[in-house]
């Protein structure tokens, strides 16, 4: 797609929390031939979420403008374990769990950017070749009084927390990639900002031009105060079930929401500044905006038809309240409650060892859907319905003030 420079500029600005250097992108761009364009993700975990897809629509982005995207899975960086915003060492992974979850993630990312337009790069496939003397040059062009500038490097040196050696070598080998991919451009979260710029500093060191770095707000989760995170069970999977995809954007809060569809939308940023001011105004309702952003999102993972079913789901099960005429009891759900643990509540279960092998048998069902891990959590603000077979059928219920359990509907 050809967009003037000035144009380019201006869209890749989108949702972009800094652009060092706007200017020198500008020229870069102004040269008209297709920029490197790279972003790095450490296969840490097999699942990419919504937050590392604030990323790679960034990179969706480029590739439409006609630029070469690199999609660096740092296979080598993600045993060292990056130490970005941590207050202790991390714990590193051996390469049999990279490699696996390296696996998923490139599957997982043809969802969004064009595979015939994309490389996708190994950083052991350079690292590995580096010998000892090679890693004490690279070494030698960084000091120990740069790396304690970083913040949380600072910080558990003046609290006397440790700090391995290998730490420092994380930022170094990062910046190391852009020297041999000859980046134009590097792309990273807020919390990889000053990773990105050892990239510029090692770039010139090796007399290459300076990449642009580009930093991307990091999204919250669902919860509207933590960094969407796996380990906080915050995270909305682009691998979950559309019903699933969409229920959980169904039960952010209405001020998420325009965060949300500012970051992860494809719709234009005037657009959505005057719906919500339309919300503001009471002329439109938040709900009617928060189901067509879900349907989008779904829709980009897993077609038209798969969001227009999750959102007939939703209508049915949330809004018209359709549950089956049989349902045994009521109950009034926590935010968050391991299957399991309310399996036992219900008195579904005698134990959770029970539970756990209802759930292997495939008995048990949430919202009409069976559950196949034994650690699902119950969302009490998105789910409404649990089943045991077809006679042990509970529903979501509110307590009235004589503390009796009665239904929602």
């Amino acid at each position: 797609m050809k967009v003037d420079p000035q144009e380019q500029l201006r869209l890749i600005g989108r949702g972009a929390v800094e652009i060092l250097v706007e200017e020198e992108l500008l020229k870069k761009l102004r040269r008209g031939t297709p920029l490197r364009v790279k972003a790095g993700f450490d296969p840490t975990a097999p699942d990419l979420h919504l937050g590392h897809t604030v990323l790679i629509q960034k990179m969706k982005q480029f590739q439409d403008f006609g630029h070469e995207v690199i999609f660096l899975i740092g296979d080598f960086t993600g045993m060292i374990g990056d130490p970005s915003g941590k207050s202790e060492t991390r714990k590193q992974l051996t390469r049999a769990e990279v490699l696996k979850n390296a696996e998923t993630y490139k599957e997982q990312i043809f969802k969004i950017l064009d595979p015939k337009r994309t490389v996708i790069e190994f950083n052991h496939r350079w690292m590995e070749k580096m010998d000892a003397a090679a890693l004490v040059e690279l070494s030698a062009k960084y000091t120990v009084a740069r790396m304690l500038e970083r913040e949380d490097f600072k910080q558990r040196y003046q609290k006397q927390q440790s700090i391995s050696i290998h730490e420092f070598l994380y930022p170094l080998i990062q910046g190391y990639d852009s020297v041999v991919l000859k980046a134009d451009v590097e792309l990273g979260g807020t919390d990889q900002r000053f990773n990105l710029l050892v990239g510029r500093e090692l770039q010139r060191e090796y007399g290459q031009e300076p990449q642009v770095v580009l930093t991307m707000p990091l999204l919250e989760g669902t919860d509207g105060v933590n960094k969407m995170s796996k380990s906080l069970n915050n995270y909305i999977g682009i691998h979950e079930p559309p019903e699933e995809i969409f229920g959980k954007l169904m039960s952010i809060s209405d001020e998420l929401m325009w965060r949300y569809a500012e970051l992860l939308s494809d719709r234009d940023l005037e657009e959505i500044k005057r719906v919500r001011a339309q919300v503001a105004q009471g002329s439109v309702h938040p709900m009617d905006f928060k189901k067509n952003l879900a349907c989008e999102i779904v829709s980009r993972f897993h077609g038209r038809a798969a969001a227009e079913s999750a959102r007939d789901y939703f209508e049915t099960r949330h809004q018209k309240r359709s549950v089956p005429k049989d349902v045994r009891k009521q109950f009034s759900p926590p935010d968050r409650i391991w299957i399991c643990q309310l399996l036992v509540d219900l008195e579904f279960a005698k134990s959770k060892g029970e539970a756990r092998r209802l759930i292997a048998q495939g008995a048990v069902k949430v919202d009409g859907k069976m559950i196949r891990k034994a650690d699902f959590e119950f969302l009490g603000r998105v789910h409404r319905l649990v089943e045991v077979g077809k006679t042990r059928i509970a529903q979501v219920g509110s307590e009235n003030k004589s503390g009796l359990r009665t239904p929602l509907s």
